[in-house]
């Protein structure tokens, strides 16, 4: 009997909220341009996370979660 798949969460801290908004991004000191992380985050949460990495541009996308 397997285990049904874990909802996504929200990559905010202390939160576990379901996830609705994927961001994808990349710290280009860091990584090469092949290199995409993703943070998931819930409506209350994507504004922010989405604006501390554009602040440090490295927000590459922002798509909903189907």
């Amino acid at each position: 009997m397997s285990e049904a798949p874990e909802e996504p969460r929200c990559s905010a801290k202390g939160c576990r909220a379901a996830a609705t908004v994927d961001l994808g991004w990349r710290n280009p000191r860091l990584h090469d341009a092949a290199r995409v992380k993703h943070w998931l985050a819930c409506d209350e949460h994507a504004d922010g996370l989405a604006d501390f990495l554009a602040r440090r541009d490295f927000l590459l996308s922002r798509e909903r979660l189907a």
